[in-house]
């Protein structure tokens, strides 16, 4: 019972979890970036490219026995990953940059203590 429980514990923690959510989300953007490459970039911006070397399909493009379609889709796709990946990290940090807390106010003892020392140097 030792065991399950220490599992239990573990899986429920919050790192665990919160690396289980990114792995999913990870998972799904990779799916979205594939269909952005092979599905707009490739059409839009490789098509010249591929109909000079008489190719209809990236996955094709080759010199001799090489074939390096597939490496350049996915050049392509880290390269696109690693820049939006670069946003959100920097537009994440600029937001860490604006929650700076302002300095606290004096608490109200705080108030109190300086009401009554102002208080005893009016004093003679």
């Amino acid at each position: 019972m030792g065991m399950l429980k220490e599992f239990k514990d573990f899986v429920t923690r919050g790192n665990v979890v919160d690396l289980a959510v990114a792995v999913i989300i990870g998972a799904a953007f990779t799916a979205i970036v594939s269909s952005l490459v092979d599905d707009v970039v490739t059409p839009l911006i490789l098509t010249p490219a591929l109909k000079a070397a008489n190719v209809q399909d990236l996955d094709k493009l080759g010199f001799g026995p090489v074939k390096y379609g597939k490496f350049l889709s996915a050049v392509i796709k880290f390269i696109i990953i690693s820049f939006i990946l670069f946003l959100i990290v920097k537009s994440f940090k600029a937001i860490e940059k604006k929650k700076v807390p302002a300095a606290p106010g004096p608490s109200s003892t705080d108030l109190l203590l300086m009401e009554i020392r102002d208080e005893l140097k009016k004093r003679p």
